[in-house]
């Protein structure tokens, strides 16, 4: 029984030291960042004529950790989900409401930082505003949560406390303003060094 009892507690032990361990591994994440980009103007040998709207860019530079022995071995991450929750102005003008955006990320260098975003398209800008020239105006808030296998490792917000997303009293109305990915986007070529690799959809 002393040795089945001292078993035990070392198990117990090491246990909790991994856990400790595993529980002090975050992602780190910085500040967001949202702003107006015009739409890109690319020539392919005929020029037509054209004057670019303003998208609304949302991004976060964030540094994951490895979370295991094989990501510390091989310097990255299968895949990191960023779930994405941004406030907005009810045109109607009654509060507000919450657009939501899952982006995956695949083959995440760990201990190096990269950007994830999202994008509010000119149309669902005007929608939203009124105004062909994107209103920053318009965003109340923009919080972030980054998990892996599940698991949160990290989450941040432009203010406000972190969780505001999970308010009961926050209409989603995601699938009639849409939050886009890079990919969705005409930027999907651009800046491809800055941002964390997005899975396609098969």
């Amino acid at each position: 029984r002393s040795t089945l009892r001292k078993t035990l507690a070392f198990g117990f032990t090491i246990a909790c030291l991994a856990s400790s361990a595993n529980a002090q591994q975050k992602a780190t994440i910085g500040r967001l960042e949202f702003d107006a980009i015009p739409s890109p103007e690319v020539q392919i040998g005929k020029a037509k004529s054209f004057k670019p709207k303003d998208w609304l860019e949302v991004e976060a530079e964030i540094t994951i950790p490895p979370l295991n022995a094989e990501q510390n071995k091989t310097g990255f991450v299968d895949s990191v989900t960023v779930k994405w929750y941004v406030a907005v102005k009810n045109p109607d003008g009654k509060g507000v409401f919450k657009l939501a955006k899952d982006v995956v990320h695949v083959n995440v260098p760990v201990n190096e930082a990269v950007y994830s975003s999202v994008y509010l398209s000119p149309n669902t800008l005007k929608r939203l505003t009124g105004q062909d020239r994107a209103a920053k105006g318009a965003v109340e808030v923009v919080g972030l949560e980054v998990l892996v296998n599940g698991v949160k490792i990290g989450e941040g917000t432009s203010k406000m406390k972190e969780g505001w997303w999970n308010a009961g009293s926050l209409s989603d109305q995601s699938s009639k303003f849409p939050l886009l990915n890079k990919n969705e986007t005409p930027f999907k070529m651009l800046w491809w060094d800055r941002y964390a690799e997005i899975e396609e959809k098969r």
